[in-house]
């Protein structure tokens, strides 16, 4: 019953960074997902895959998991660059196709 520590990353749906600033800890599969014959749906015994825990620093998922025994992975987030733009962009010199309405 391993567990992942890591930085959840944005929804692809959403515009906004929503959950993204906590940590989360989830646990790695213990059973194989098997596909049930009569339906055709995919489901496991292990009842730890529904579980997952946030918290504010990974400090303390870090310290949570050392005080139950867990084993844990931490993963680091990407840090992913920032781009900085001006609205007087749109109308410079500099930029390679002309400024339409």
């Amino acid at each position: 019953m391993t567990a992942r520590i890591f930085k959840p990353a944005k929804n692809a749906m959403q515009s906004g960074a929503a959950r993204t600033k906590e940590w989360q800890l989830d646990y790695e599969p213990e059973q194989a997902r098997v596909i049930e014959p009569l339906m055709g749906w995919t489901s496991s015994g292990d009842m730890k895959q529904q579980i997952t825990l946030r918290f504010e620093t990974k400090e303390d998922a870090i310290a949570y998991c050392e005080r139950k025994g867990i084993p844990y992975q931490v993963i680091e987030p990407k840090v992913k660059p920032e781009r900085k733009a001006a609205y007087a962009d749109n109308f410079a010199f500099r930029r390679i196709e002309p400024w339409t309405h």
